[in-house]
């Protein structure tokens, strides 16, 4: 199957390998990271045009696009442009969203590429509302997502 969600799915995995890659003590090879930066940016730019009219594959779609562009050191030059663009479409459809795992994913990722501290708080509500001592392995997981980003702010300039 090679439905949009699929693909969606399938770069959202491939960029975590790759921001990840190394963290679990094995050596990163220059040759196999050079071929996921590529492979990464390709799958990136070939979904950059797709659209969904469910919101959430347009959601899942959105991030997948974000985490794939942060994820690759690879940029043709239109790089910034195809981030703005997403980011555009994300705040089109974060209202409309419901609460879930999905838009806090959404928000942590566009969090670290605006800072903007309304998506924080609301990050923060929707995992209040979560039950502790019952979280998924996916929640534990966008939690340490959202802490890393917290404590790690990507340096950037106010001109």
């Amino acid at each position: 199957m090679n439905s949009l969600l699929s693909r969606a799915l399938e770069l959202q995995h491939a960029a975590h390998e790759l921001m990840y890659l190394g963290m679990d003590g094995e050596p990163i090879y220059s040759d196999t990271f050079c071929r996921l930066n590529k492979e990464l940016l390709v799958k990136s730019d070939s979904l950059f045009s797709s659209q969904s009219s469910n919101i959430e594959e347009e959601a899942n779609l959105c991030l997948a696009l974000l985490m794939g562009y942060n994820a690759t050191i690879y940029d043709y030059g239109d790089k910034g442009r195809k981030k703005q663009a997403v980011l555009d479409r994300i705040y089109n459809i974060l209202e409309k969203l419901p609460a879930s795992l999905l838009k806090v994913r959404l928000l942590t990722y566009t969090y670290g590429e605006v800072y903007e501290e309304s998506m924080l708080q609301e990050v923060h509500n929707i995992m209040d509302n979560w039950n502790k001592s019952a979280l998924t392995t996916e929640q534990t997981e966008a939690m340490e997502e959202l802490k890393n980003i917290e404590e790690n702010p990507y340096p950037f300039e106010v001109i």
